[in-house]
């Protein structure tokens, strides 16, 4: 792994691969391993950067909520320690929202955006107070039945029926996480504006994907950005949940791989 120091904290990343750069965003709570199934399609012919997000694997979670603006500047960051100038991005979930904002703030070093099992809409007040609550709740009582919890929702029944390894390997990942990391990037999703005013204004290839099976993210909220990014294109990854490129990840690299060498 790769240390840069950004802002208050020491962020990490992975690099993998040779030829044209394309940075791959983990959601949460996993870190850049999650990728490593599905890049084995792209890194034959792309140099994946793989960042570990803000207080998620080795990277440091800084002081206060991590928030989108916090996330997207250590981004930026990376690719300039990289020396890296306009390149693809694509992310899932959390990874998703760092887009948004990175969008806002540094489009230019957009080439292609690939939005996966995320949406645009901010937290409702009922999910923001449970997010909110959930960072309290772990501070309290550790973050194992937090993880728990949170296969269910992650993972797709066919996955969670068929493919004990994906959980386990998911459950993994996730139990880098310490206590407070957990907390600070909850809150910093909380507070995450609403993007969807800005789907309008994004102007590069975009590819949409997400899980059939995903109760977070799925289908509407994929379509909800396709009416609104012009020329962007929707892919439904089957037997998925919202860890898709995690559970399928031989598909969804296949879809990956055709969009950037287009």
């Amino acid at each position: 792994m790769i240390h840069v120091k950004s802002g208050d904290a020491d962020i990490a990343y992975q690099v993998l691969g040779s030829g044209s750069p394309v940075v791959l965003l983990h959601p949460f709570p996993a870190h850049h391993e999650f990728w490593l199934p599905a890049a084995q399609a792209l890194a034959s012919r792309y140099q994946l950067i793989l960042p570990d997000l803000r207080g998620h694997g080795e990277s440091g979670v800084g002081e206060g909520p991590a928030t989108m603006e916090k996330h997207a500047t250590d981004i930026a960051r990376i690719l300039e320690h990289a020396e890296i100038g306009r390149v693809p991005l694509a992310g899932v979930s959390i990874g998703g929202y760092v887009l948004f904002e990175f969008w806002r703030r540094y489009r230019g070093r957009v080439a292609a955006l690939v939005f996966c099992n995320t949406k645009a809409p901010a937290d409702s007040p009922e999910a923001r107070a449970g997010r909110l609550q959930a960072a309290a709740d772990v501070l309290e009582r550790g973050t194992e039945s937090f993880f728990e919890s949170m296969v269910p929702k992650l993972m797709g029944k066919t996955t969670r029926e068929g493919r004990p390894d994906l959980v386990d390997g998911a459950l993994r990942m996730m139990r880098k996480m310490a206590a407070g990391n957990v907390a600070q990037v909850q809150r910093g999703m909380a507070e995450r504006p609403d993007s969807t005013p800005d789907l309008k204004t994004i102007n590069v290839p975009t590819l949409l994907m997400t899980g059939d099976e995903d109760i977070l993210a799925g289908p509407p909220e994929a379509e909800l950005m396709r009416r609104n990014i012009s020329g962007s294109e929707v892919k439904v990854i089957r037997h998925a949940g919202h860890y898709s490129p995690w559970e399928q990840p031989a598909e969804v690299g296949k879809l990956l791989r055709q969009f950037f060498d287009m």
